[in-house]
């Protein structure tokens, strides 16, 4: 629901010095192959190395080539789901985190557009807010804990005609606080009203009455995260500072729910984090305890929510999308055959020996470039040979083989075909 609104303002303010996702490069090849290659930073990772978030990058260096940029918002067919878990999005985020702070060596780079570097930018305070909100928290923390429990010193050494009485400006706190709800809320009640008057998209989120209790509690399940997000973006800025080097972790991607374990412990610094901050607020006075509980509360209930979240809440409830509601043609034929067939790299090898023109084309894609290693033996390929002449069956292959040696086996022909002449065994 928020996602036309944002790339449409986006698509607004940026005119043809926009950024991009990188896998719409596909639309203009050309700009993309001559101008956006990558270069591989100097210096030791997590700063050197290679760029871990290029899609700013790709499309300064084809800003500076002399292509336009333009982000296009209202482009359908398509979409993408963000990581299924909190977790999998913290993995995710603290991936981009390194890339982003990597961009501060993209920025000396000659002929880049200033809009451009005003999008890196962007891209790398967006990472500092978090350690500056928690370092906001933990100075309010201790002013409020010293007025507490130190004395304060109303008249100073030297000579005054009047004391000095602490500051406070209970008005223009008030203000700070509506402007900040509002910069958090009004966007999403925007985007609610773009839906309300369009009957096709009031449709496809199942009616008006239910959009708005979907915005109602994404809204707050989204302050509840917000606090752990910034404890982990935190700590993710604090590993990168001290060298420590994220990598590119392959995403989970469906509805698999991560292990309690894993929960637990990656979830555990926020969770005493709040309960330390808590002791503290409670320590100067109960207001000051009530006025931190939403932050206090999403902290305390992290690893709650981190359970929660991972589950699938996207369909029938309040959080469906017109993708869940009424999901489009090649997503329902995708299920159908992934429930009709065998799944994974077994059941290529099933699908192959079953389809001969199937096998024909496999067998044709191979180059001889993969088929030759130069300089070293190929580790899988010969665990699998060895493991293959053990086997009786095709059973056998999917229970001995590993997928890297089953890759190997696909892209070796002479293997492939010695596998695909065993019997299939018991199973489908």
């Amino acid at each position: 629901m928020y996602g036309p609104l944002i790339t449409a303002g986006n698509a607004w303010w940026h005119g043809g010095d926009s950024n991009y996702w990188g896998h719409n490069a596909i639309i203009r090849i050309k700009a993309f192959a001559e101008e956006a290659g990558l270069p591989e930073l100097r210096g030791r990772k997590p700063f050197g190395g290679h760029i871990l978030s290029h899609d700013f990058v790709e499309a300064a260096l084809m800003r500076r080539a002399g292509w336009a940029i333009y982000m296009v918002p209202a482009i359908r067919g398509s979409f993408e789901e963000v990581p299924p878990s909190l977790l999998d999005f913290a993995g995710r985020d603290r991936r981009w985190c390194q890339g982003n702070l990597q961009h501060l060596a993209v920025l000396p780079a000659r002929g880049l557009h200033w809009v451009s570097k005003l999008h890196l930018l962007t891209g790398i305070g967006s990472y500092v807010t978090a350690p500056l909100w928690l370092l906001f928290l933990l100075l309010g923390l201790l002013i409020s804990l010293q007025a507490h429990f130190i004395r304060p010193e109303y008249f100073p050494k030297g000579f005054s005609l009047f004391p000095t009485w602490p500051q406070q400006d209970p008005v223009l706190a008030a203000w700070v606080f509506a402007a900040t709800m509002g910069l958090l809320i009004l966007p999403k009640l925007l985007a609610y009203l773009v839906l309300v008057s369009n009957r096709e998209e009031r449709r496809g989120f199942a009616g008006s009455f239910r959009a708005l209790a979907g915005v109602v509690c994404e809204t707050f399940v989204a302050a509840l995260l917000a606090p752990s997000m910034m404890i982990l973006q935190t700590k993710a800025v604090v590993e990168i500072l001290a060298g420590r080097d994220a990598g590119w972790q392959v995403q989970r991607r469906g509805d698999g729910q991560p292990a309690r374990g894993e929960v637990y412990r990656k979830l555990a610094g926020p969770t005493l984090c709040g309960l330390a901050l808590s002791l503290c607020a409670y320590a100067v006075s109960l207001p000051l305890l009530l006025w931190m509980s939403p932050v206090l509360l999403g902290l305390l209930l992290s690893i709650p929510l981190g359970i929660v979240t991972s589950s699938r809440l996207s369909a029938p409830g309040v959080f469906a999308t017109p993708e869940t509601n009424s999901p489009s043609a090649v997503v329902l034929r995708a299920n159908e055959l992934a429930a009709s067939k065998p799944t994974g790299m077994v059941g290529a090898l099933r699908q192959l020996g079953r389809d001969p023109e199937l096998l024909a084309e496999h067998l044709g894609s191979l180059s001889p470039a993969r088929l030759r290693r130069f300089g070293s033996i190929d580790v899988p390929l010969a665990t699998a040979t060895a493991k293959v002449e053990q086997c009786e069956s095709l059973d056998d292959v999917a229970v001995w083989l590993d997928k890297l040696e089953i890759r190997a086996v696909l892209e070796h022909p002479t293997l492939l075909k010695k596998i695909l002449e065993l019997p299939p065994g018991g199973q489908d």
